[in-house]
Order: structure tokens, then sequence, then C-alpha cells
């Protein structure tokens, strides 16, 4: 007669049973989860590229069809098959996407004046290069008053602020409409805008030297501003003190947390009207926009938002209602493809004036050496030279002093100062590169 087991023995099977059902809701609840979380990204994928406002001017600018918008549900993401160049326009206007002038409560946050102001110029113009191969992105600031030559609207060629190209192109393709008889609706106003777009990018691409532009992002000061909101606190820091009541910047030195408001004043900032001495100019205004997106990419990466979507909903959600793009345009397959741009792992340019002089018409402008331009943006957006051959490593004889039982093994103390000292983040003007990957600080 076989042995009668203990209760011990007789309640493991139940305990089995019960850690397997355990195990089977877990997994079911996982694979639920998973399968909502496919659900959520193509759902959150849908709603901000049908909230982003898509236009035409790309093919318009170049007379070529533009790529098809690629699928957001891709199981896979894969990388960049040629390098990219994408155009950012960011405009002054006081207006929203479709023409209506902002809240009243944004206009005081932007502290920018009313909808009278502003018209469509292109005051912020960044060419970002990204390359196929993954290594760090070129980012080149083109200043908003340099006098080139327009291109891309009927009676272009003359010479202007490169930033009002958007607007010429887009009055002379309004009044064209307007004198067919169209009526002065959201289309013929929409047509117009994609117009400008085109202008902007034809006069780019030439003053630049032919560049190939294949995407733009357009963005309004709402947008910026709405972005701000959804990601404050953002940390900034500045050389020294300044202050400025055109914009509202009131900051110390050092670094510094501020508000969405704040980072308007300090995107906008051009002038100091504290110290009459303190000499702050638009070129400076450049470097403090090249510095704040290089913050704000670095706090999101550490925050690690850029992988966690529910986090970027609400940037998602802020900028997609407030920005145009072309048609092939994809922004969170860009994200995951890009990621150089998204590692921080891109430096920032801002290509060099002569000096400062006058236009026929009495406006002040940045005097440009063309040649030298092009020059310039050919350096730039070539591929970085291989890496030198490493020298083969010989073993000489030691020295006395290394085998001498006087010296020891180092301190952890002298090892410590043989370590090599991180590069600064401090820049003292607009010149030269200014690298991603930490807070700069500016002037």
């Amino acid at each position: 007669m076989a042995e009668q087991g203990s209760g011990a023995d007789r309640t493991r099977p139940a305990r089995r049973r019960r850690w397997l059902r355990v195990v089977l809701v877990v997994a079911t609840v996982l694979a639920l989860a998973g399968a909502g979380a496919v659900v959520y990204v193509v759902q959150l994928a849908g709603r901000f590229n049908a909230n982003v406002h898509r236009s035409d001017a790309l093919s318009e600018a170049f007379a070529e069809t533009a790529s098809p918008t690629p699928s957001a549900s891709s199981p896979s993401v894969p990388k960049l098959s040629k390098d990219t160049n994408i155009l950012i326009m960011g405009l002054d206007s006081r207006l929203d996407e479709n023409g209506r002038a902002l809240p009243q409560d944004i206009q005081n946050a932007l502290h920018a004046g009313d909808d009278s102001g502003g018209f469509y110029n292109a005051n912020v113009l960044m060419l970002v290069h990204i390359p196929a191969d993954g290594s760090r992105s070129t980012a080149i600031s083109i200043p908003r008053d340099d006098y080139v030559q327009t291109a891309g609207f009927p009676g272009a060629g003359f010479k202007t602020k490169v930033k009002e190209a958007y607007s010429y192109g887009f009055a002379a393709k309004q009044a064209a409409l307007l004198g067919e008889g169209r009526p002065n609706d959201d289309a013929t106003y929409q047509a117009a805008r994609d117009a400008g777009r085109a202008a902007e990018l034809a006069t780019v691409s030439a003053f630049l030297g032919g560049v190939r532009i294949d995407h733009f992002v357009e963005i309004t000061m709402v947008a910026f501003y709405q972005v701000a909101l959804a990601i404050q606190p953002i940390t900034v820091c500045v050389n020294r003190a300044t202050q400025d009541t055109f914009s509202g910047a009131d900051f110390r030195a050092g670094t510094q947390q501020i508000n969405a408001q704040q980072a308007m004043a300090f995107v906008r900032q051009r002038r100091d009207t504290s110290d009459p001495s303190y000499d702050f100019t638009d070129l400076d205004r450049t470097r403090r926009q090249q510095a704040f997106i290089v913050s704000v990419l670095h706090q999101l990466k550490q925050a690690g938002t850029f992988t966690n979507l529910p986090k970027m909903e609400g940037v998602l959600d802020a900028v997609s209602k407030n920005m145009a793009v072309d048609r092939g345009l994809d922004l969170l397959q860009l994200a995951q493809q890009a990621t150089s741009l998204t590692g921080g792992n891109i430096s920032f340019s801002t290509l060099p004036i002569l000096g400062f002089g006058t236009s026929p018409d009495g406006a002040s402008v940045n005097l440009v050496d063309v040649p030298q331009i092009q020059a310039t943006v050919r350096a730039l957006l070539a591929p970085p030279a291989p890496p030198a051959p490493k020298a083969t490593r010989t073993t000489a004889a030691p020295t006395a002093a290394e085998t001498s039982p006087a010296a020891g093994p180092a301190s952890p103390s002298s090892a410590a100062s043989a370590t090599p000292k991180p590069a600064t983040t401090t820049y003292a003007d607009w010149q030269g590169q200014l690298q991603g990957g930490s807070v700069p600080c500016v002037k």
C-alpha cells in the first residue's frame, strides 16, 4: 500500500496552479497593454498628423513632387536613406495659421505687440542637415537681415532682407488672386501663404548656393510659446545679468530655470536697456535661439521624453495646431530616425556677415559676401573626414622613474587631476560652433 503524502506535498500542485494562473493573468495584462500601446501610438500619430497644416509649397518652390507621407503605424522605423535638409522657418506674425488674431492672454505672454505687427516675415531661418549615417547633425542659422536676392515669385530678383521673401511672395500671390476676382476667403489666404513659403524656400536655397531642401517646418510664435508651456520649467544659462524692456527679458547671470513667458523673452532679446555699453545685437539673439534649442533637447533627453510617448503628447498637441510642414514630412518618424537630433549630437553655426549697412530704401541690413556664404555652407554640409589611422604602438624600455620604487602608484588625487575637464559650454559671442549635449551658457 502506497504511503500517504504529507499536507505540504498535497498543497504544492495547488500552489503551482495558482502561480500559473497569476502568470497567465499578468501575461494577458501585458499583452493587452502592449496592444493598447500600439493603438495609442497609432492614434497619437494620426491625431498629430491630422492637426498639422500640410503645404504644397515645397513642390511649388522647386517644381518637384514631394514623396508621400510614410505610414505612422509602420512596425519598424528604417534609418534615413539619404542625407536630409530641413528648413525651419519661424514667423513673427501675431496671427495663427488661419490668419486669425491670437487671444489677448497669449499676446500678453508673447510681449510682442498686437496682431497689427510682425506681418509674414521669417524672423528665424535655420537649415538642419541630418546625415543618413547617424553622425552629427548640423544646424545653420541664417541671420534674418542678410541682404540677398529674392527668388521664387513673380517679379523676384531684387534684393531685400532674406526674411522678407515670405511676405513678398505672400503679397504677390494674394494680389494676383484677388485681381482675378477670387474671393478674399480662406482658400485665397492659404494659397497666398503657400506662395510665401515657396518664395522663402527658393530664396534661401539660391542664397546658400543651390542647397537642396527636402522638407520644411514653419512655426509661429504661439507654437513656440505653447511648446514652452508644455515643457516648462526650462534650464538656460547667460553669461551676465541683462534686462530688455522691449522683449521683457530680465535674467540674472548663470544657470536658471525659466517659464514659458520668460522663454519668449530669452529667444527674442536683442538689446540690453539697462546698460547702453552692453553690445547686444540681433546676431546674439540668433545664438540665444540656438542655445535654447540645445537646452530643450538636452532637457527632453534627460527626462526620457523622446522615448515616452505620453510625455510627448502634450508637446505634440501644443505644436501641431500652430505649424505647417510639407506633405512628405512625418515628424514622429523623423524623430525616431534622426537619433543624432534627439540625442543632442548636433552643432549650430551662424553664417558670417561683413558688417552692417543700409539698403537703398533706408532699411538696416547685414552686408554679406555671397561666395563666402556658399563656401561656408559647403564646408559645414560636407561629410566629416574619416579618422586618421592610428599609429602602431611600440613598447619602449621603461625609464628609471617608471621603475623606481620611490615613484609608486599614482594617488587618487593625482589621477583625478590628470583626468581632462569636460569641454566648456560657455560661448562669449555668436561666432563659432555651439555644440549640443548640455546646457550652453551664452551672451
